[in-house]
């Protein structure tokens, strides 16, 4: 059978060739695939523009240039990675020679990517997930761990940099360093807390006595994020999951059934940390009294005592 012919490769000028050849050359210094990527974005731009100086090229071509591409099919995502690759191109056009003015990219935008939200497990499934037997002391950690990811709804970082101190069991809350380095405290379930409490005996017996991290490796040293991503691919598979699960799709569990029980986007919106500077002129801060009420009636592994 005949081999499919390669895509076409623009036509690019000779003028605009030599550019090319000198951003290549200039981006020497660079990891192969970031000269590889911009390379191959700014020889799009100059498949474009055709006979045209792609240094003499003006803000309206270039938004042209990327509604033509929009129409091709382009994501908004791709079309974000192309534009960088381009301001990249007149950053370096500008410094070979100043008189070419003001970056044609200045301004230009591209098209909003879609947001693709993580699959959230059924509760079932979540439940299945985290009850794991067994008194190995990576397995009473696991538990732990997941309980808590599921319980708490934490994002990886914030699950690997957990200190014990950081976690108050009689209380039912922890408090954690999100992003921004904003503190926040989220409601512990009960089913969280018993796995915590059977967890740190067997932590004591494994950690220094001056490490401060919750969960820890069996040589004593603070879990890595890549590890707890390991774990959890692997506890998936062992409890009979049907697909791949990664830290923030317990996230995005935690999310889902506390919203789909309580219907209270503000508070689940507090419990995430997820206000963002347009999103803290909308949500106002709710206390934590009200955050654990909220997260008793809904979510499916709460069950705190009551004070």
């Amino acid at each position: 059978m005949p081999k499919t012919a390669p895509p076409e490769t623009p036509a690019v000028s000779p003028a605009n060739a030599a550019l090319l050849a000198a951003f290549a050359a200039h981006l020497a210094r660079r990891p192969a695939h970031t000269r590889a990527a911009y390379v191959r974005d700014a020889t799009a731009l100059a498949g474009l523009a055709g006979d045209a100086d792609v240094s003499r090229l003006a803000a309206p071509q270039l938004r042209r240039f990327l509604a033509t591409l929009h129409g091709r099919g382009l994501s908004g995502r791709s079309l974000a990675r192309m534009l960088s690759s381009w301001r990249a191109l007149y950053r370096f056009l500008i410094d070979a020679d100043p008189a070419i003015g003001e970056s044609p990219c200045t301004g230009l935008k591209a098209p909003k990517a879609t947001r693709r939200l993580p699959s959230a497990l059924s509760p079932d499934d979540a439940v299945r997930l985290v009850a794991i037997e067994g008194d190995d002391p990576l397995a009473v950690r696991d538990r732990a761990l997941l309980e808590l990811a599921y319980s708490s709804g934490l994002r990886l970082s914030e699950l690997a940099g957990l200190d014990v101190d950081r976690v108050d069991l009689d209380g039912g809350e922890v408090r954690v360093w999100g992003k921004g380095a904003k503190e926040r405290i989220v409601p512990v379930g009960a089913a969280a807390r018993d796995a915590i409490r059977a967890w740190l005996p067997v932590r004591a017996a494994i950690a220094g006595v001056d490490d401060k991290a919750l969960f820890v490796g069996r040589k004593g040293a603070r879990i890595s994020p890549r590890a707890i991503e390991r774990r959890l691919a692997e506890w998936a598979v062992k409890q009979g999951l049907p697909q791949h699960v990664h830290p923030h799709m317990l996230r995005h569990s935690f999310a889902s059934h506390v919203l789909q029980s309580s219907g209270d986007l503000r508070a689940v919106q507090e419990m995430l940390g997820h206000a963002s500077i347009a999103s803290t002129q909308v949500y106002t801060h709710l206390d934590f009294q009200y955050l654990a009420k909220v997260y008793d009636q809904a979510h499916p592994r709460a069950k705190r005592a009551k004070k």
